[in-house]
């Protein structure tokens, strides 16, 4: 009765040792995403935190004016070398909201609307924020 069990279990443990010879590179996990927050009012687009560290965010958008914008968030000046960063909602109605999933790098960025009575937000992006690596229940 053993000797059908004998190939068997060779099998098994041939088909247990196959694999890559490489060693596998475990890369760290960019960093958790953030929530940023801008408000849109009669007169000026307000962001909150105006400064973080690199990496995903979402932005969060509330119109708060009486008349439908859409919302650019854009490099102020490009890295040498690297294209700028230009991202844009559609419209957001009055008393409504938009998100943006941005990955920002170090740098400056203007959050604006597109009518001139309403003033743009600067944010500034420092350097890259810790890895999620070691952060339980991370998607």
């Amino acid at each position: 009765m053993t000797r059908p069990l004998i190939p068997a279990t060779l099998v098994a443990l041939a088909a247990a040792g196959c694999g890559s010879t490489e060693e596998y590179a475990n890369e760290p996990r960019p960093p958790a995403p953030i929530n940023v927050t801008a408000a849109i009012t009669e007169d000026r687009v307000q962001v909150s935190p105006r400064r973080f560290g690199a990496g995903p965010i979402m932005l969060i958008i509330a119109n708060q004016s009486a008349d439908s914008h859409e919302v650019t968030l854009e490099t102020d000046e490009p890295a040498e070398g690297k294209p700028g960063l230009r991202q844009r909602t559609s419209p957001v109605n009055p008393r409504g909201t938009a998100e943006l999933k941005v990955d920002v790098t170090e740098g400056t960025y203007s959050v604006s609307v597109e009518s001139e009575d309403v003033r743009p937000a600067a944010v500034t992006v420092v350097a890259a924020r810790a890895s999620a690596q070691n952060d339980l229940l991370q998607p």
